[in-house]
């Protein structure tokens, strides 16, 4: 018997490996930009979608929030900028993130301004359809 592989075979096996990678959160990273996240700080902005990468300083533990439990950690952003946020994200939605000091990870959130360095939240999807659709990428995993 022989294969079929004409143009709408093709088409099913592209988008078969397309779902199969989303499903498997293999999705590629975008691009982070830990300069937008410093200028956001020091012109104390808030509110504002961002992607940074850094370094897991310490995981912060969970605590109960109005939207559910959500867990924390801090990043040391890398590149020029010598600064630390605090990222918080939903484990009733994204299940729990198993981080570990000095591990790399991305964040795609929103920034908001604090006196400790800032915090970037709404790191998942939005359930409600709010917000833009935010993540943790690490260890080659992407939780959102």
């Amino acid at each position: 018997m022989a294969l079929h592989r004409g143009p709408a075979a093709l088409r099913y096996r592209a988008l078969a490996l397309t779902f199969a990678l989303l499903a498997g959160g293999c999705v590629p990273s975008e691009q982070a930009d830990n300069g937008k996240i410093c200028g956001l700080y020091a012109s104390g902005a808030s509110d504002v979608e961002v992607i940074g990468q850094g370094s897991v300083l310490a995981i912060l533990g969970t605590r109960n929030g109005p939207s559910g439990v959500h867990e924390g950690f801090l990043l040391k952003l890398t590149g020029d900028c010598d600064l630390m946020v605090r990222v918080e994200t939903n484990v009733g939605i994204t299940g729990p993130l198993p981080l570990h000091p000095g591990e790399t990870a991305t964040v795609k959130g929103v920034f908001d301004d604090d006196a400790d360095g800032g915090v970037i939240h709404w790191t998942h999807h939005d359930p409600s359809g709010r917000h833009i659709a935010g993540y943790v990428e690490a260890g080659g995993k992407i939780y959102q």
